[in-house]
């Protein structure tokens, strides 16, 4: 069986308006429903523990309310401490989005070096939406950024200028693209995957289980 971690954010308040956010449902239940489904085992874990605030359910979402229903997301309630674990017990990383990474998972040094970490071990690393922001500020061993001359992609500008730009505290693609990341985009709110070898990355909160399923194959050409 094939293990994936999901670093999930504790952030549940961001921006001088004190905008209340946490980690964004879909962006968690859909890529699980995906690994699930591929008997693929799901772990989580928060920069703090404990459990991690959520964002934009929507009981009219059939993943959304089987995932809130599920003994997963009851596990997920009891996250450790991402210090706690080694990420290369897991064949793979994944960091959910929403706006509440763009505080804590932003800045966490366990997450710079979880990423970093996981990519040397010869891991997956995985993040969709704002996600990506765990990518930001984490270097190589030489002092390399850990995203220069990678494609990816993220929540992209345009989608921020109408969704939270008075809330961030910087525009992700922005960071991403002056640390030398190769960033490309969809349309706003379009499904993106951009896959560059074990970085795996999605746009927005519709592309979570379009990445999932590229984590899946790519995991299953690794079985045995």
């Amino acid at each position: 069986m094939k293990h994936v971690l999901f670093i999930v954010t504790n952030t549940a308040v961001i921006g001088p308006n004190k905008r209340p956010t946490g980690f964004f449902f879909a962006e968690i239940a859909h890529p699980f429903e995906v690994f699930d489904k591929a008997g693929v085992a799901v772990e989580f874990v928060t920069p703090l523990g404990g459990k991690p605030p959520e964002d934009a359910y929507d009981e009219k979402d059939p993943a959304q309310k089987a995932f809130k229903e599920s003994s997963a997301y009851r596990r997920m309630a009891r996250s450790r401490k991402l210090s706690e674990v080694d990420v290369l017990d897991y064949d793979a990383i994944f960091f959910p989005g929403g706006l509440g990474p763009m505080a804590d998972i932003a800045t966490d040094a366990d997450v710079k070096k979880a990423v970093v970490r996981a990519w040397n071990g010869g891991k997956i690393v995985s993040a969709v939406c704002h996600g990506p922001v765990a990518f930001y500020g984490a270097k190589l061993d030489d002092g390399t950024p850990f995203v220069r001359g990678h494609r990816l992609t993220s929540f992209s500008n345009a989608e921020e200028e109408g969704y939270a730009k008075a809330d961030v505290p910087f525009m992700l693609e922005s960071a991403l693209v002056d640390e030398g990341a190769l960033h490309e985009s969809a349309g706003q709110w379009q499904p993106k995957v951009v896959v560059d070898g074990r970085l795996m990355t999605g746009q927005n909160p519709a592309s979570g289980g379009p990445l999932a399923k590229e984590v899946v194959a790519a995991l299953q050409k690794t079985a045995g």
